[in-house]
């Protein structure tokens, strides 16, 4: 019988014959990596024994493909998977062991198991051969139904658990890749979020400073212009004007501090490293813990969303310091790589291990990761029991951040007893 060269398959010829290719163009109607029902190819030149094996199979409730040769064995390889491989070893044009080998060199097939059938005849040679080729049996015909069903359900029942295996591991990695992009989703909304909520507080601050701080200068000019024109001997006004000028002033200064809180002026009027040194002044006025700023010798540019973002982390750091570290002193420090912005707060505290650095209850923390991820930065915090904390913020540097010189001066707030 003469059978089509075997460009007509696919492939071009080396050393006689080619293995199959993933990108065969045959592959295009490649079935499904899990099927309802396993399939089995079995593969001898003789009509007969195909019909008997189809019989003797029956009952197995499987899907027998059957391939009259070894090319036809190929194409059917390239169209779907199979359980088990039926495989006659002696056959006109492509062989049984030349079927084997082109099988087990394509990737998806390397691992399909192939059974040889062959006949009583066949010597030791052969039989290593057929090993060689990627057989995992070799049965003697003629077949034992019982010997022969039970090698093809031990092979269908790999294939069968693998299959569901194989699926449990894709619906994994989809649920994975549906909850990563949940989680960008998320963050991304965070940060816009973030964002929206700044313009808004520097909106508010602005309103507050145009609208209120002037309304409260006036009524203090027209309380004092009142003031000056009382009668002598009217102490009981002069005292109860005294008490609104007062309280006008401590209106002032609160109005102050709610603006600085909501959007620091010095932020947006000096830079970062100034609003620094003025937010460690502050927290030392306020809390009486001793802070030391460290800023870069030369003028650092930073744009507004690292400014802000480097701003607020450090607010929340030494908010956590007043509430849990129970330190007498913190360390803060700005500077400036060629690749990155760096904050580095340190205190001398109770000091903050692993386990609480990473507790989903640390939301001050959580916050500071969260601040540091639309930039692509870090958070390192590393913390000795007793003898303190120190946590290094980084953000990478954008376009708009020029680096300052290496060299910095140590501007203390307060200076050590």
């Amino acid at each position: 019988m003469r059978f089509p060269p075997m460009e007509v398959y696919g492939m071009s010829r080396i050393h006689g014959r080619a293995p199959l290719t993933d990108n065969d163009a045959t592959q295009g109607r490649a079935m499904n990596s899990i099927q309802t029902q396993a399939s089995i190819l079995a593969v001898d030149d003789d009509t007969r024994s195909l019909m008997a094996l189809q019989g003797l199979l029956a009952d197995m409730s499987l899907r027998v493909v059957t391939a009259k040769s070894g090319d036809e064995a190929l194409r059917c390889v390239l169209k779907q998977d199979f359980a088990v491989i039926l495989m006659d070893a002696r056959m006109p044009g492509v062989d049984g062991f030349e079927a084997a080998r082109l099988i087990r060199e394509r990737e998806r097939s390397r691992h399909t198991p192939i059974i040889f059938l062959t006949s009583a005849y066949e010597d030791a040679p052969s039989v290593t051969r057929g090993y060689e080729a990627g057989a995992v049996d070799y049965i003697v015909k003629p077949l034992r139904p019982e010997v022969l069903k039970s090698k093809i359900s031990v092979f269908v029942n790999l294939y069968r658990n693998n299959a569901i295996l194989m699926q449990e591991v894709r619906d994994r990695m989809t649920a994975e890749e549906h909850l990563k992009t949940s989680q960008q989703s998320l963050r991304a909304l965070a940060s816009h979020l973030q964002s929206v909520r700044e313009e808004e507080w520097t909106r508010i601050a602005r309103e507050i400073h145009d609208h209120l701080a002037q309304a409260l200068t006036g009524l203090k000019m027209d309380l004092a212009w009142i003031t000056s024109r009382l009668p002598k001997g009217s102490s009981a006004l002069r005292a109860k004007a005294q008490s609104m000028s007062g309280l006008i002033d401590s209106t002032m200064e609160s109005m102050h501090e709610i603006m600085s809180q909501l959007r620091p002026e010095v932020l947006d009027r000096l830079g970062l490293a100034a609003a620094i040194g003025w937010q460690a002044g502050e927290f030392q006025r306020r809390s009486g813990i001793r802070c030391n700023v460290s800023l870069p010798q030369e003028e650092l540019t930073v744009d507004r969303d690292r400014s802000t973002a480097v701003f607020r982390i450090l607010q929340e750091l030494l908010t956590n310091v007043v509430r849990h570290a129970g330190a007498t002193r913190v360390d803060v420090a700005l500077r400036s790589e060629p690749d990155e912005l760096l904050l580095t707060v340190v205190d001398n505290g109770r000091g903050l291990d692993e386990e609480a650095a990473n507790s989903p209850k640390s939301f001050g923390l959580m916050g500071v990761r969260e601040r540091v991820l639309p930039f692509g930065g870090r958070v390192e915090i590393s913390g000795v029991r007793a003898k303190g904390t120190t946590v290094t913020v980084a953000l990478p540097a954008a376009d708009a951040t020029q680096p300052a010189a290496a060299a910095t001066q140590v501007a203390p707030v307060a200076k050590e007893s």
